[in-house]
């Protein structure tokens, strides 16, 4: 068990200097917990953007979707870019649906269901870019308390291994120690406390989007099924 020495009486009590006479492990800890909250903050930040900009990249797609533009035009126009959200459901779709056609697809069922579980790839792909990162927001809600009370455990231990070595009781010389080992504890909940409430907020905002997205490729996966029954009715006739 490492060893520290009693703060003398009267010490400095900020967190600075209670940081300095804190034992090296819980030093780490706190360091670590730091780092972690650093971090955390540049997930909720970087996914806030994010989130905000995919809000308005679906609200401008829907409403050239909605413009009557033509499919043509408009797959013309997206696939020369990088698209994402509903543009990138809508590229996927219409790629899959030009090469049945221009291959000569004979089965308006098989076509359908190619055209679905090409939506479907495009879908779980925009969602893994929703969601990447905030798993570590919920290991951070759910470890950093815990981390921050191993920090303090093993503070009040050295600091009671100290106390028992100066045969000394007095508050003025107990309280500093017992002060640096709880900083570990309230590091930790300043690390986990954000991250809890950005994780139930961003995944709320990941499911709604995610829900937009399903819904778009519900309505475009109609509209083609309804295009495939005319082509097919087409020919028929």
């Amino acid at each position: 068990m490492e060893s520290v020495t009693l703060a003398a009486p009267g010490g400095e009590l900020s967190i600075w200097a209670l940081f300095w006479q804190a034992g090296w492990v819980v030093k780490l800890v706190m360091i670590g917990l730091l780092a972690a909250s650093v971090w955390t903050w540049a997930i909720i930040i970087d996914k806030s953007i994010a989130y905000a900009r995919m809000r308005s990249a679906l609200n401008r797609f829907e409403k050239t979707f909605w413009s009557g533009q033509s499919l043509e035009e408009l797959y013309r126009a997206l696939s020369e870019r990088k698209t994402t959200g509903m543009g990138s459901i809508f590229v996927a779709a219409m790629r899959e649906w030009k090469k049945s056609f221009e291959k000569g697809a004979r089965s308006p069922i098989g076509l359908q269901n190619r055209i679905d579980k090409a939506m479907d790839l495009a879908l779980t792909r925009e969602m893994e870019r929703l969601e990447s990162r905030l798993g570590f927001l919920a290991s951070i809600g759910s470890a950093a308390p815990f981390i921050g009370l191993f920090g303090t455990v093993v503070g009040i231990m050295t600091s009671f291994q100290a106390i028992a070595g100066s045969k000394s009781t007095n508050l003025a010389v107990v309280a500093p120690g017992i002060a640096e080992a709880l900083l570990a504890t309230a590091i930790g909940l300043l690390a986990a406390i954000p991250a809890v409430i950005a994780y139930n907020k961003l995944s709320s905002d990941a499911g709604k989007l995610a829900g937009r997205m399903e819904g778009f490729a519900d309505e475009f996966s109609t509209i083609l099924s309804r295009q495939i029954d005319e082509k097919v009715a087409a020919k028929a006739a």
